[in-house]
């Protein structure tokens, strides 16, 4: 009787022990799983955040950027605008050349409160737009603002091998991060130090030549620079679609082309 006893109590023991070992397993299991769908789920919302990088925005036409961002409306440089709009919360501008900061098209965008970015030799020309000195930032290179909730990174644009665009003008391409993201606008710029060495997510780069870099110069240094999405600009008035197409066609495959209309 005694052997029996023992014997039903080492049973009963090892059925417990493999209860319990199972229980533990089976947690151990589910903890897994769960914590493989909550990376799933991490993967798919930062893939879907990432799709969004692009979403509203638009180019006007050459060189003319519009951003539709955080409830707000933003433009670059607003040139051969179609309609009268009068949407525009903040209006960033490269340079004072005709094709950057054209008078007419800022008229059609501007309104009452609009905000603008500028740089010094723009302050007058902006200030006879009727605009308030509380509504106009002027910006120099390697300097970093914030109006509102915009901040930015004024990056020299300048040419290195020709004398359209000089360094001592202090015109600027803008870094400008929303969402989360950074969107480069380079501004009329060759490739020089300071635009290598930006990081950024999104790349507005000139592509059409004679004023500005050129496709394959444009391509060369986007390729190093490494940023998510590259979309070319300055083409159309100078240089053609060809360009563009040259230049998207080109990007390492890491890099997303965008041509934007």
């Amino acid at each position: 009787m005694k052997k029996i006893f023992w014997a039903l109590i080492i049973v009963v023991v090892l059925l417990l022990c493999c209860l319990i070992t199972y229980k533990y397993l089976d947690n151990d299991d589910k903890k897994i799983n769960n914590e493989k769908n909550d990376t799933t789920i991490t993967k798919e919302t930062k893939k879907e955040k990432e799709e969004d990088i692009m979403d509203g925005i638009t180019l006007n036409y050459h060189a003319s950027i519009r951003m539709e961002k955080m409830g707000k409306i933003i433009y670059f440089d607003p040139y051969k605008i179609d309609s009268s709009l009068k949407d525009a919360d903040y209006i960033f501008i490269t340079h004072s050349h005709y094709d950057h900061f054209s008078i007419n098209d800022i008229k059609k965008v501007m309104k009452e409160n609009t905000k603008f970015i500028i740089t010094s030799d723009l302050e007058n020309k902006v200030k006879n737009l009727g605009v308030s000195n509380y509504n106009i930032t002027i910006v120099k290179p390697y300097e970093t603002y914030e109006v509102d909730n915009i901040k930015f990174d004024a990056i020299p644009s300048y040419n290195v091998n020709k004398s359209y665009h000089k360094k001592s003008y202090n015109w600027v391409g803008y870094n400008v991060y929303i969402d989360g993201y950074k969107y480069y606008i380079v501004g009329d710029s060759d490739v020089t130090e300071e635009l290598e060495n930006v990081s950024c997510d999104a790349i507005f780069i000139p592509v059409g030549g004679t004023y500005t870099m050129t496709d394959s110069e444009a391509l060369d240094v986007v390729n190093k620079m490494k940023p998510k999405y590259a979309i070319p600009i300055h083409y159309g008035e100078t240089g053609s679609l060809d360009n563009a197409i040259n230049f998207v066609n080109g990007l390492d495959d890491s890099i997303k082309g965008v041509i934007l209309k």
